[in-house]
């Protein structure tokens, strides 16, 4: 009785490692997500929004016309324009917050080059932590690599288009006594700095947007591989 148990436990055991062995050797899932194929997808998803963003602030009116963007004089500077404004230089406020925006607006487009770089340089690694993190994973990836370096691009082209205007020259005189008042904060006590800074910012809020975007409707892009990659997160 005990031999015919063994002998059918073996038996039985001879099939599941057939039944395995079967397995192993069926074909992949055609929509298995290859490490290949997810870095593809991200690459192409942050070269996407990369260039959207690049494209509607780098134009006219890409951040004086765009409200979630557009850059005011910072702190109490701005609270202040409303009194400047009462005693006849509103015209001179104007001035000043156009030729800021129009600064970024300049800007703005010497990022692409940069952002590429960025994404081509991106490890498999960056990539699978940029897939599954949150929904502005890759927008801190691009920050992380590319702040620094887009600063100092962006730096001389906003001073350039601030000084065409006096009133930058004066902005930055009365910033000053302000940031030793505690009213402004040192590092926007300079328009050119604070200009860029903020263009930085409405940069990656823009390439945030389409992240976003392109996480919660991959679909809608058009694209198949990142409806695949994105589409696997569903």
């Amino acid at each position: 009785m005990l031999c015919a148990m063994n002998a059918m436990q073996r038996r039985q055991f001879s099939m599941v490692l057939c039944s395995a062995a079967a397995l192993a050797l069926l074909p992949r899932r055609a929509d298995a997500l290859s490490e290949s194929e997810a870095a593809t997808g991200i690459r192409a998803a942050l070269e996407r929004g990369a260039v959207v963003a690049v494209n509607l602030l780098g134009r006219p009116d890409g951040f004086l016309g765009n409200p979630k963007v557009r850059i005011p004089l910072p702190g109490a500077l701005n609270d202040a324009a409303g009194l400047l404004r009462a005693i006849g230089q509103q015209r001179r406020v104007d001035e000043l917050v156009t030729a800021m925006n129009r600064a970024a607006e300049a800007a703005v487009p010497e990022a692409k080059s940069l952002l590429v770089q960025a994404v081509k340089a991106m490890s498999v690694e960056d990539a699978r932590r940029i897939l599954a993190g949150g929904d502005d994973a890759a927008t801190q990836f691009f920050a992380g690599k590319t702040r620094e370096p887009l600063g100092a691009r962006f730096l001389p082209i906003v001073t350039r288009a601030t000084q065409r205007v006096s009133l930058a020259a004066k902005y930055n005189a009365l910033a000053s006594r302000a940031a030793g008042l505690g009213l402004v904060r040192q590092e926007d006590a300079n328009v050119e700095q604070y200009v860029t800074g903020r263009a930085l910012d409405g940069l990656y809020l823009m390439i945030g947007e389409e992240e976003r975007k392109i996480r919660q409707d991959p679909i809608g892009t058009g694209s198949s591989i990142l409806k695949k990659v994105f589409g696997s997160l569903r």
